[in-house]
């Protein structure tokens, strides 16, 4: 079985971000940028299943400018057979990416789509849904575990309040939660020999799909500052105070 796992190229989650001094995005000149954690941990999925004979395949694909390789090389470097770059120099949003993705995934003909629950730049939280939904495959979403039964992925899925346990028949699109795994340490050898794999390009713009952005970004600002916290010395004080300062009581 083939499986096909889409990366992203976000800021490092390390790295705090900046609001330009016009408050129309944030600054990403000079950020340090990596591959985003949710869809390591669905690259790290994807692995495991080749190395416990699952799969036979990992292609790792990623939409994005021609900086966006970085990351693909370090799905190469965990272990990817091969990377595919649609290349695009605008920001493509979720729909768009789904849109390109689901020709892809009609090309490769994989058994298993995998990606990241969300990411961590615009944490839409949509690309994953829209793409099974455009493919009318069935979907398993925030998954935290994964194994592959007779034609089937099951997985638990993280719910409001607790999880669930669902069976997927394939082929399926699934995505990964933190939870699922502990992604691979890469080691620089291994980084090195990635650098000299090919990776496969297309210009997003042949495979003839509407990318044009549904949503405008109006504006970024940083959060208001908390307020300091009051201690009080009983329950009676605390319900005063949110009745007479915070005015969530009646």
């Amino acid at each position: 079985m083939k499986l096909l796992v889409a990366v992203k190229r976000v800021v490092d989650h390390n790295i705090k971000v900046h609001i330009k001094p016009d408050g129309s995005d944030v600054e990403l000149a000079g950020a340090r940028m990596s591959i985003n954690p949710f869809d390591e941990n669905a690259m790290e999925a994807a692995m495991r299943l080749k190395e416990s004979g699952v799969a036979t395949e990992v292609v790792a694909v990623t939409v994005g400018p021609a900086a966006a390789q970085d990351v693909l090389r370090h799905a190469l470097a965990m272990g990817a057979d091969r990377a595919i770059l649609l290349e695009s120099s605008e920001a493509v949003q979720p729909l768009g990416v789904a849109r390109l993705l689901k020709v892809l995934v009609e090309r490769e003909q994989p058994g298993l789509v995998l990606l990241g629950k969300q990411s961590i730049d615009d944490d839409t939280c949509q690309t994953g849904q829209m793409l099974a939904g455009l493919l009318d495959y069935g979907q398993g979403t925030f998954i935290s575990a994964l194994e592959i039964e007779n034609g089937e992925a099951v997985v638990t899925r993280e719910i409001e309040g607790g999880t669930e346990k669902i069976a997927v028949a394939l082929p399926a699109v699934l995505t990964a939660d933190l939870r699922l795994n502990e992604p691979r340490y890469v080691k620089l050898p291994n980084l090195m020999m990635a650098k000299k794999k090919p990776i496969q390009t297309h210009s997003a713009s042949e495979f003839g799909i509407d990318v044009s952005p549904r949503l405008a970004l109006v504006n970024v600002a940083d959060p208001p500052a908390r307020r300091a916290c009051v201690m009080v010395d009983n329950v009676q004080e605390l319900v005063e105070k949110l009745r007479a300062e915070a005015r969530v009581l009646p």
